[in-house]
């Protein structure tokens, strides 16, 4: 590869599309690689290839320094396990692992391997690069904006973030005192453009209204309260346990949402040994568990397990906090019935999946009702503008966006670029 005196920049995907988001970055011979992720497009058995930077699968260039990972979705490093081993990776201590405590659960998840990890404001040096990691408020736990100074040079990647979420402080110290000359900001703008994949409707609600919704659901609700959602989205978790505390009731985490809390290594967030939180095991936890021999998962929570029949017996008592694939179960359990509700706490376009709509077939057939409490992981319009009004940037460079032609109407020096198009930072 021809050697780089200046400092250059090509995303490789995510121009003009919401996910699998990857920037390479070059300068004096050497590069760096911002996250490899996943499209949102392909199927799950869907085979998708590493963006062609030299190196990065095979690492026979030297030149290729490393990749560092802005948060732990799928759509930001699911091709990694793609990436040969002998390629540095860098990524938060805690999102490593929770990605490595999904993998028990959801085998096809990739492990998150890093060479060294992210820490808010230590900066990094890789060659001829200097990068810092930025915490920011995103919907996936140990999210960081990263900072990448070369040359005389200055790039800044926000990776996903909102300022409406549970760590909306970081947000907001970030637009106190923002980094100072910033020359190209790469700004995901998910919500430009009214993407579906977005969630704009839902975008300018906050994790505190989705709680005081939550909470006044189950306080409405004679029977069971079963919240459809990810257990990697420690956010709502929290939201969850807040809810069900306010309505007066014993939250319900399953054994991945038990691993997850385990895994952000604090204290602060909800798990075993909190009074007002309880476990349940679906069926398909209890196979995994046997097939892998791992019966300390179902031994440690032994105290305070509740089972299918005990929820049955009280259901007015919980609200549970697991995955829509349950909903069969507690269903046939007798746990949920029209009595009770199920919150939808996600992308509503999943409903309109083959499993979302065999889901609505189920409720409907049982008049069971559903309702919809969430909140995008994804910064609004408004937070947006008020993001760029802080950096000043000298110029924008939309990513993760099907908007990237309305960027132009709504924010200064935006530059619309192409994937693989190289441009000098």
């Amino acid at each position: 590869m021809e050697e780089l005196t200046e400092f250059r920049a090509r995303v490789h995907r995510g121009t003009h599309e919401v996910g699998g988001s990857c920037i390479e970055l070059a300068c004096d011979g050497s590069r760096v690689v911002l996250d490899v992720g996943r499209p949102l497009s392909a199927g799950f058995d869907d085979e998708v290839q590493l963006p062609d930077v030299p190196g990065l699968a095979d690492g026979t260039d030297g030149g290729l320094l490393g990749v560092v990972v802005s948060h732990a979705h799928l759509d930001h490093y699911g091709l990694i396990d793609q990436v040969s081993p002998t390629v540095p990776v860098y990524a938060g201590a805690a999102a490593s692992a929770i990605a490595e405590a999904a993998r028990f659960f959801s085998p096809a998840t990739p492990a998150l391997r890093t060479t060294g990890s992210l820490v808010h404001e230590v900066p990094m040096e890789l060659g001829p690069f200097t990068v810092t990691p930025l915490l920011i408020d995103h919907s996936a736990f140990d999210a960081y904006a990263l900072i990448v100074d070369a040359g005389s040079r200055r790039l800044m990647y926000t990776g996903d973030f909102r300022g409406h979420g549970r760590k909306s402080g970081a947000f907001e110290r970030l637009l106190r005192h923002p980094p100072e000359h910033v020359d190209t900001l790469v700004m995901e703008g998910t919500q430009v453009g009214g993407s579906a994949v977005g969630d704009a409707r839902n975008g300018g609600a906050s994790e505190r209204d989705v709680e005081d919704a939550l909470a006044a659901t189950a306080r409405g609700t004679a029977g069971l309260v079963m919240v459809a959602g990810s257990a990697q989205n420690v956010d709502r978790l929290v939201t969850c346990f807040k809810a069900a505390r306010r309505a007066g009731r014993v939250l319900l985490v399953d054994l991945y949402g038990v691993a997850i809390a385990r895994a952000t290594g604090r204290a602060t967030i909800p798990g075993p040994g909190y009074d007002g939180l309880a476990v349940w095991v679906p069926r398909r936890q209890r196979v995994l568990v046997k097939e892998a021999g791992q019966f300390e998962r179902v031994r440690d929570v032994r105290g305070i397990r509740v089972f299918p029949e005990q929820i049955a017996a009280h259901p007015e008592r919980y609200l549970i906090y697991t995955t829509s694939s349950s909903v069969a179960e507690l269903v046939a359990a007798g746990a949920l019935t029209q009595a009770g509700v199920v919150v939808w706490s996600m992308w509503d376009g999943y409903l309109d999946a083959p499993s979302g709509q065999r889901l609505r077939t189920l409720l409907g057939g049982r008049s069971i009702p559903m309702v919809h409490h969430h909140t995008s992981g994804h910064a609004t319009v408004a937070d947006l503008r008020r993001f760029v009004a802080a950096i000043k940037p000298g110029s924008i460079v939309p990513i993760h966006t099907e908007g990237a032609d309305r960027f132009a109407d709504l924010f200064p020096a935006v530059q619309v670029r192409g994937d693989g198009e190289w441009w000098s930072v």
